[in-house]
């Protein structure tokens, strides 16, 4: 592999994960906007009442987990797909060559 395509590809690695987490906090900013304007619209209406604001809360909160344990604390790609990519990417350099 040349150093060009090293390149590219860490280049590229690293743009799809300013991604993943660019994607993480405009989904934790939506979620908080969102969230206070439930609580809002509740205390408005029945403040003293059952706060029904808390199971969208509770709901999307466990979503925004799974979403920041995806970008932040688990790598995606298995062993397996590691290689599968690395054979593909050998496969295709033959092609090119011949």
């Amino acid at each position: 592999m040349s150093e060009d395509s090293s390149e590219r590809e860490i280049y590229e690695q690293a743009r799809k994960r300013v991604e993943e987490k660019k994607g993480f906090f405009v989904h934790l900013l939506t979620y908080i906007v969102v969230n206070a304007a439930l609580v809002a619209i509740w205390l408005m209406t029945d403040p003293g009442g059952y706060p029904w604001f808390i199971w969208p809360l509770f709901g999307w909160g466990i979503g925004l987990i799974f979403h920041f344990l995806g970008v932040w604390v688990f790598d995606r790609k298995t062993d397996w797909e590691r290689r599968e990519i690395e054979r593909e990417a050998t496969r295709l350099r033959k092609e090119s060559k011949s």
